[in-house]
C-alpha cells in the first residue's frame, strides 16, 4: 500500500478532518497540512492532532503536496480551485468530497481549462448532523460507501491510488458517472434532507400546535435528525444539483398526493399493502455496503 509524505486538506471540518484522522490511523501519511480561512479552527485542528501543521496561504498549502483534498462547500469550489491552480503540480493527486459531481467538474474546468489527468472527483457517503473539526472521527468511513466519478481524462493510476487511499479508511469504493451520481443522490440523500428541513419548518411554532417539539418521540427525532446539518452546505447542494432535486421533489409530491388519497379512502387493506411493500423493500435493500453480495450496479 502506497505511503504518502504530504497530504493537504483544504477545509478541515467533519469530512476533511475525519479523512485526515483515518489516514493517520492507517499509517498512510507522514504529514497532514490543513488550510482554511479561520485560524482559530485550524489551531483547534492542530491541537486535536487532526493536522500536523496548518497555513492560511493556499500557495503554501498545495506546493509540495502529494495529495490535495478539497473539502470546502460546493459554492466555494471554483474560487478555491482558481486560486490554487498556478501552484499545483501536475503530479499532485487532486480530489474532492462534494455531494454534487457535475458542478465540481464544471468548477475544475473553469479553473484549469480542462480536467487534469490526476483529478478524481469523489463523494464519501458518510457524515453526521454535527459539523466542524471537533466532530471529526477516524472511523467515520468504516463500512460506508465512497463514490468516485472518473471521466475520460482521468489517469487510471490516479484512480487506483485514490481507490486504495479510501479503502484504507475502511470504506467500500464504487464508481459512477458524474451525471448518474447526481441523479442517485438527489433521490436518496438530497431529497430526504430537504424533507427533514421542510417538516421541521412546517411544525416550528405552528399556529395550531404551538411548541409541538416538546412532545416529539423517537420517530420524529430519527426522521428529522438530519435537519441539524450545516445550512451553508445544504444551500450549496440545493443550488448546484437543483434540476435533479426539483425533479425528485416533484416525484415525492406526486407520491404524497397518492398517499393522501389512500389514507382518505379509509381502505385498510390497501393501506396495509402499501406499508408492507415499503417495509419489505427497505428490509431487503437497505444494508451496509460490505453486506452487498452482488456488486450492486454503480455504473449505469
Amino acid at each position: 500500500m502506497k505511503q504518502w509524505n504530504n497530504i493537504t486538506i483544504i477545509g478541515v471540518g467533519l469530512i476533511g478532518g475525519s479523512l485526515a484522522k483515518a489516514l493517520k490511523k492507517a499509517g498512510l501519511v507522514k504529514n497532514v497540512t490543513g488550510y482554511g480561512t479561520r485560524e482559530e479552527s485550524l489551531q483547534k485542528a492542530q491541537q486535536l492532532g487532526v493536522v500536523d501543521q496548518y497555513t492560511l496561504s493556499l500557495q503554501e498549502a498545495v506546493q509540495g503536496a502529494d495529495v490535495v483534498v478539497l473539502a470546502v462547500p460546493l459554492g466555494a469550489m471554483e474560487a478555491v480551485l482558481k486560486e490554487m491552480q498556478p501552484f499545483l503540480s501536475e503530479e499532485t493527486l487532486l480530489t474532492d468530497v462534494g455531494s454534487a459531481k457535475t458542478s465540481v467538474l464544471n468548477a475544475v474546468k473553469a479553473a484549469f481549462g480542462r480536467i487534469p489527468k490526476r483529478f478524481v472527483a469523489g463523494h464519501p457517503i458518510a457524515g453526521k448532523e454535527k459539523s466542524g473539526v471537533e466532530a471529526a472521527c477516524e472511523n467515520l468511513f468504516v463500512d460506508h460507501r465512497v463514490i468516485l466519478t472518473p471521466t475520460a481524462e482521468t489517469d487510471k493510476g490516479a484512480l487506483a491510488e485514490l481507490t486504495e487511499l479510501w479503502q484504507a479508511t475502511g470504506a467500500c469504493v464504487s464508481e459512477m458517472t458524474p451525471a448518474f451520481h447526481d441523479e442517485v443522490f438527489a433521490a436518496t440523500s438530497h431529497l430526504p434532507h430537504l424533507l427533514a428541513f421542510g417538516l421541521v419548518n412546517l411544525l416550528n411554532e405552528h399556529e395550531e400546535l404551538g411548541n409541538v417539539f416538546q412532545y416529539t418521540a423517537g420517530g420524529f427525532r430519527d426522521f428529522t435528525r438530519i435537519a441539524s446539518s450545516d445550512a451553508v452546505m445544504w444551500r450549496d447542494i440545493a443550488l448546484t444539483n437543483r434540476d435533479a432535486i426539483v425533479k425528485w421533489l416533484n416525484h415525492y409530491q406526486a407520491e404524497i398526493q397518492a398517499l393522501t388519497e389512500l389514507v382518505g379512502s379509509g381502505d385498510g387493506q390497501r393501506l396495509h399493502d402499501y406499508f408492507a411493500q415499503a417495509k419489505q423493500a427497505r428490509d431487503e435493500h437497505i444494508v451496509k455496503p460490505n453486506e452487498i453480495k452482488d456488486g450492486s450496479q454503480t455504473k449505469p
